[in-house]
C-alpha cells in the first residue's frame, strides 16, 4: 500500500505508525489532561479506543483504513502511561508516587493474566469479533467511570484532604 508517499505492506506499516503514535501520545494526553483535567482527558481517550476498535472492525479489511485506524487505536492506548501516573500523584501527593504507580502497573500485570480468555472466546465464537467487542464494551465502561464515578471520588478525597489540613498540604488539589 502507498500512504504518504512512502509504498510498504499494509502490516509493517500499521506496526510503524503504532509504534510513532504510541510514543506521542504520552506527552499529548499529559498535555491536553493538564488543561482539561485527568478525568475528562481519560474519557476522551478511552472513547478514543472505543470508536476506533468498532471502526476497525468494520472497515479494516481496507489496507488504508486498516493502518489509519490502528494508529489512531494504539495513540488512544498510550494515554495510560501518562494519566494514571499523574492522577495517582495528584491524588496521593508524590511523596510515595513510584510506590503508587507501581501498585498501578500491579493492575496491568493482572490483566495480561486474562488474556488467555481471548482464544477461548475466539474458539468458542470462530472469530475475534466478539474479542473486540468485549474490548469496546470495556473501553466504553471506562470512559464513563472515568468520568461519572472516578471524577467526584478523586475531587471529594483532595477536598478532604484539603479541609483536614487547610496550611500543611502536602500537595496541591488540580484544579478543574
Amino acid at each position: 500500500m502507498s500512504l504518504l508517499g512512502l509504498k510498504l505492506p499494509a502490516l509493517t506499516f500499521a506496526l510503524t505508525i503504532e509504534r510513532v503514535l504510541n510514543g506521542l501520545t504520552r506527552p499529548f494526553f499529559g498535555w491536553v489532561s493538564d488543561r482539561i483535567g485527568r478525568e475528562n482527558t481519560m474519557f476522551i481517550a478511552f472513547a478514543i479506543e472505543a470508536v476506533g476498535i468498532v471502526a476497525l472492525s468494520r472497515y479494516g479489511q481496507n489496507p488504508v483504513a486498516f493502518v489509519v485506524l490502528t494508529g489512531i487505536v494504539f495513540f488512544a492506548w498510550g494515554e495510560i502511561y501518562s494519566l494514571f501516573p499523574a492522577t495517582c500523584g495528584d491524588t496521593f501527593s508524590p511523596k510515595f508516587a513510584a510506590t503508587n504507580v507501581g501498585l498501578l502497573y500491579t493492575a496491568k500485570g493482572t490483566a495480561a493474566l486474562l488474556m488467555p480468555f481471548s482464544s477461548v472466546i475466539t474458539s468458542m465464537t470462530g472469530n475475534w469479533h466478539a474479542v473486540f467487542m468485549l474490548a469496546v464494551g470495556m473501553a466504553a465502561i471506562s470512559a464513563l467511570l472515568a468520568l461519572f464515578v472516578l471524577k467526584p471520588m478523586r475531587h471529594a478525597h483532595i477536598e478532604k484532604h484539603a479541609r483536614a489540613s487547610s496550611l500543611d498540604l502536602p500537595y496541591a488539589p488540580v484544579k478543574e
